[in-house]
This record gives C-alpha cells, structure tokens and sequence, in this order.
C-alpha cells in the first residue's frame, strides 16, 4: 500500500521535471573592427596593447609618413605656383580704367595726325608754288608717319587690352588654382590616415604588428571589439521555431555569469542548419535546428566563444 502511495508522488515530480522551461545551447560571438592603414607602411608606435580598453578617437598607432609628407610638401609647392601664375594674369590683364587711359591717348594720338595732316597738305601746297622748302615739306611728312604710326600702336593696345582671351586664360588658372587645392587636401588626408584612432569604444583585442614591422596592403594591425557587436547566437530546433520572434525576449545563462542576462532576438535564419537525409516524421523534425542571434542587454558580461544556455523570457 505505501508503494501505490508513493507512485502518485513519483509521476507528479516527473511531470513537473518534464513540465520545465525549454533551454537552448549556443556560443557568444562578436564582430570585431579590424583598424589597418589605408597604404602598406612600417609601423613607427604603437600606443595600446591587447586587453586595453580604449575610447573612440582615441590613438591606436603610426605608420611610417615619410612618403605622404613628401606629397604633402609637393602639392604645397603646386599650390602656391598656380597662385602665382593666376596673380601674374590678373596684374597683366588690362583693367578698365587702364583701357579708358589707352582710348585718351588714341584721342590724343588722332588730334595729332590730324594736325600733321593738315601741315603735310600745306607744305606740299607751299612747295609745287616753289615758296616752301624741301626740307620742310620732308619734316612735315616725317611728322605726319610718326603721328600714323602712333595711332595705330594705341589701337591695338586697347585690342590686345580687350582681348576676350585674357579672361580665359585667368579661368583656366583659376581652375588650375583648384585643382592644386584639392590635390593638396588629398595629400594632407593620406598624411592624416598614416596615424590610426579607434573608431568605437572597446577593447583592444589582437595585436597583430608591433613596431618596426610592415604592413601590407589591406591588412589590420590590430582588431577592437566594440561591446555592441556582441551578440548571441543559439540553435532552436524546428518544432520549437514558432515560439520565437524578432523582438522575443531570452534570458542567457553561461558559466561564471553573475545571475542571468536579459536578451532580445535579432535575427532568425531562414534556412535549417541541418537536414536528415530521409523524409521527414516526427522524429526526425527535431533534428532541424535553426540559427537565431540575439543583442544582450548588458554585453559586458560575455565574451566571444563562451558557450550559452537560452530559455524564452517569462
């Protein structure tokens, strides 16, 4: 009789162990923030190590700039020659008050023909009545070619002061102006990027050249982690799927963890991780799991590659 008593009790307590939350076995993983120069170089400092905990904007290293300073040195040289040229232009081009001089000595200029014309017909007219000398009449046109000659040098002053090419070869380097400017901030910016800052707030991770080393193209010299790319990743199998969502709120548990971590679900694959290679039943439905990723409330309290335990918030 005690036996039957106690058989009730029994079942009772498998029940309620069968009866528990579902739990849900995955890792921590990160995505880190791998900082390298743009140009391959020598690392010259370095001032973090691994472990450091560092701020965004803070520096990171220096790569040798002994190059882009050159550049830099080069483009300033540009600069101030197409500066130079544009201001040589701009005080050769005739400005409007020196054309209004020009066109007051052309009146000035034409005045005088005028009169040498006249004294030219009159000693012509002196000399055919043999009253005028010959010496006269040869100083009067001599005058007279000077004065013509005068005249025409004015006219084309005031064309050459005109000339619609002026101002055309002012634009043009003034554009040359620009193109010196802009290639000297392309210069300062590849100078600039010789030394590296965080990006983001984190931990130095990996270090991966030390000083005196070279880098090469495209590759990072160090690794940061930001806390807020720490995520969650855990496996749910397909029976279980239609209890989550993006937004659904996980608690995670993991070894040396300081009671449990709150948790929103961010991302669920839409694919199985694993298909049996026979038709599906019932039995075989729980071994399709599926991927899903979630954002800790507090990502400090994890590190990447730590196994988790996930169950569904209450």
């Amino acid at each position: 009789m005690k036996r039957l008593a106690l058989l009730p009790l029994v079942l009772l307590l498998a029940g309620c162990a069968e009866t528990g939350p579902a739990r849900y076995q995955g890792y921590a993983e990160a995505d880190m923030l791998f900082v390298g120069p743009d140009e391959a170089g020598r690392v010259t400092a370095l001032h973090v190590d691994e472990g450091d905990r560092v701020s965004a904007g803070q520096k990171l290293f220096e790569i040798d700039p002994s190059l882009q300073q050159a550049d830099v040195d080069a483009a300033k040289a540009d600069l101030e020659q197409a500066r130079a040229q544009l201001a040589n232009l701009k005080a050769a081009a005739q400005r409007p008050e020196e054309i209004a001089v020009l066109e007051a000595s052309q009146r000035r200029a034409e005045a005088a023909l005028e009169l040498s014309r006249l004294e030219l017909n009159r000693q012509k007219d002196l000399y055919s009545k043999a009253v005028g000398s010959k010496a006269a009449l040869d100083t009067a046109q001599a005058t007279y070619d000077q004065n013509r000659a005068a005249i025409d040098e004015v006219n084309k002053q005031i064309e050459v002061g005109r000339l619609g090419s002026r101002e055309m070869q002012v634009a043009a380097a003034e554009r040359a102006v620009d193109t010196a400017q802009a290639n000297l901030v392309t210069a300062q910016t590849r100078l600039d990027r010789r030394t590296l800052a965080a990006p983001a707030a984190g931990s130095v991770e990996t270090v991966y050249f030390r000083p005196g080393e070279l880098v090469p193209v495209g590759r990072p010299v160090l690794s940061v982690l930001p806390p807020d790319l720490i995520k969650m990743r855990f496996f749910v199998p397909e029976p279980d799927l239609a209890r989550f969502r993006l937004g659904s709120r996980v608690t995670v548990h993991c070894d040396g963890c300081a009671g449990s971590v709150p948790a929103t679900v961010s991302y669920i694959a839409t694919e199985s991780e694993y298909t049996p290679p026979v038709i599906y039943s019932l039995d075989e439905r729980s071994k399709l799991v599926f991927l899903l990723e979630a954002k800790p409330d507090d990502p400090l309290k994890l590190r990447p590659g730590q196994p988790i335990t996930v169950e569904l918030a209450p």
